[in-house]
């Protein structure tokens, strides 16, 4: 069964392997105008070529994901720092009694 969507949640935080580069490279390929990705990272696109890794691979993938993309970059305040430690939305402002 294949999947419409593929979603890749926080990408590249580490360099690939050469396995890791293959399986990446056989799913983009195989999905190429065939399927959607979603892809979330933390890093600029810019350094997706060194994450990759082997140039030859890099530039094929990123050939095929990079053109046909939808960038929709997110600027701003991390929503993270926002939340209090116990990870529950904050409600308001407190004022004291």
């Amino acid at each position: 069964m294949k999947a419409d969507l593929l979603i890749l949640d926080d990408w590249g935080p580490d360099r690939l392997t050469a396995g890791q580069r293959r399986d990446l490279m056989e799913i983009v390929e195989d999905r190429h105008g065939r399927g959607s990705i979603i892809i979330t990272s933390q890093l600029p696109v810019e350094t997706w070529h060194d994450v990759i890794g082997e140039p030859t691979f890099a530039n094929a993938i990123l050939d095929r994901l990079v053109h046909n993309a939808h960038r929709l970059p997110l600027d701003g305040p991390s929503l993270r720092k926002a939340r209090p430690a116990d990870g529950a939305p904050e409600t308001g402002s407190k004022t004291a009694p």
